[in-house]
């Protein structure tokens, strides 16, 4: 069952294969049993999650199953979940139980999926590899020895090692489709607004998007119907109808103009990755798609505009951790100087530091003109740019990251961990789509090859995925850990 996608274990349920009690239970058992290799989970829920697979067998018997009825899928650990500890990967929410359910898990509830845990993540979602943690380290079921990326590494690792069949992912700078790119399955980051980020525990207000991680598009176009739509408990969501994603997937793809980014072939890709990338571009040319180069030219600008950007509003974000309200609090606290002081010191990582002191820099008096307004400027050219390129052609391709999935501790430096997310940041300064697909191998771990959209184009980008893993079984396969341990 674990190696069946969303899909395949729906029309298996339909069938009466079998019931979603017996899908959960035998999901529960991989996680019980693998897990503690991987580190993916931070919160496993056994009894809420057989709770709800029974009452979603129920509504089955009375024949009013949705698409997503008795689904399994697990939950980043930055959604807020009624009921359930919501640490964020930080010791600072180390005992935060949350007493309302985030708009997306809401959502999936309603759905009737069932949640089988909290994955885990970078703490504050603040990294591209899961070392961030403060419940340590995720390890790549591809190669135990690497890591899965992040700040979605948790999620990423339990969908590739078949503990789960799908989780949901928060994308900041490609928190989505970097780690599904190390980890050889699918990860879509929707347009900013598209999905309600009421209830996501904020890192970046303006950057941050959830979205779907699973095997394949069609699964993520499934899910993506669940969540998107427009709330107003959340004024950056927008009042647009939620397309029938899963309608488009078998469009053809003759005509379809697709742009390769010059800027996204240059020094530092890894060989190996380039040629997996061209390798895929090919496999959309026999498909009647036709290439052509294009240019971003203010792509090297995106990575210093984002670490002003991201750090300045995680500053504000983050300053209601303060040892008073909730969070941890440090122990006989003299005054209330030294209760924050000391609170903070010790519920934040070193990470969470750094990009706090980065982003209180910038913000101060006599920095902001000259670091965070002159950002924004430079975001709002970066967004020109992909706009320009959408005039000239239908979606974007290349790398999702300039190398495969590195080894653990290798990126001591900050500035070297930054540079992984090279390919991703500016589409989140830009607030459109993309998509990471399994694209080949390179030194025995995943490539994924990125799909970019103009903005609300989730149904073209979807189509393009779907079309291409039709054409290709990358999407199929799995690491050993998931066979040898089936």
């Amino acid at each position: 069952m674990h190696d069946k996608t969303l899909v395949e274990l729906a029309r298996a349920l339909d069938a009466g294969e079998f019931s979603s009690r017996e899908l959960t239970q035998h999901l529960l058992g991989r996680i019980d049993r693998l897990d503690g290799e991987l580190n993916s989970f931070i919160t496993v829920t056994f009894d809420q999650a057989l709770a709800a697979a029974d009452e979603a067998d129920a509504v089955r018997a009375k024949g009013n199953a949705g698409p997503l009825t008795g689904l399994p899928l697990a939950l980043k650990d930055i959604f807020c979940t009624r009921g359930v500890k919501t640490s964020c990967g930080s010791k600072m929410l180390d005992s935060f139980v949350s007493p309302y359910d985030a708009t997306v898990v809401e959502k999936l509830r309603a759905a009737g999926t069932v949640s089988l845990g909290k994955t885990n993540m970078d703490e504050f979602a603040m990294g591209s590899s899961n070392e961030n943690s403060y419940y340590g380290p995720v390890h790549n079921p591809w190669d135990l020895t690497a890591v899965p990326g992040g700040s979605s590494g948790g999620s990423a690792a339990a969908v590739a090692a078949g503990l789960v069949p799908a989780a949901m992912g928060t994308d900041t700078g490609g928190s989505i489709r970097q780690p599904a790119a190390f980890c050889g399955i699918t990860g879509l980051k929707p347009t900013y607004g598209r999905v309600s980020r009421y209830g996501m525990i904020a890192y970046a207000s303006s950057l941050d998007q959830a979205g779907p991680m699973a095997r394949s598009a069609e699964d993520c176009a499934l899910l993506l119907g669940a969540i998107a739509g427009h709330d107003l408990r959340d004024s950056t969501c927008v009042a647009r109808g939620v397309p029938n994603y899963s309608e488009e997937l078998a469009a053809p793809l003759n005509g379809l103009k697709i742009g390769l980014p010059s800027e996204y072939f240059g020094d530092g890709l890894d060989p190996a990755v380039a040629k997996a990338t061209h390798e895929a571009i090919a496999v959309f040319e026999s498909l009647g798609a036709s290439v052509r180069e294009v240019s971003l030219p203010h792509t090297h600008y995106a990575i210093p505009a984002y670490y002003v950007i991201a750090p300045a509003e995680a500053s504000s974000n983050l300053s209601r951790f303060d040892g008073v309200r909730f969070g941890h609090r440090c122990d006989n606290p003299v005054d209330l100087i030294d209760l924050y002081k000391r609170s903070r010191a010790e519920g934040f990582g070193d990470e969470v530091k750094r990009r706090i002191l980065i982003g209180t820099h910038t913000l101060s008096e006599g920095f902001f003109d000259a670091y965070y307004k002159k950002a924004q400027q430079v975001r709002r050219l970066i967004r020109q740019d992909f706009l320009d390129a959408f005039e000239e052609v239908d979606v974007l391709m290349g790398p999702a990251s300039p190398t495969p999935a590195f080894d653990l501790g290798a990126n001591k430096d900050p500035v070297s961990m930054y540079l992984q997310d090279i390919y991703t940041i500016a589409v989140n300064l830009a607030g459109i789509p993309g998509i990471s697909v399994p694209a080949g191998f390179a030194g025995g771990r995943p490539v994924g090859l990125q799909i970019l959209g103009s903005h609300f184009t989730e149904a073209r980008l979807l189509n393009v995925a779907h079309q291409f893993q039709q054409a290709t079984d990358w999407h199929r396969r799995h690491p050993a850990f998931a066979e040898e341990n089936a």
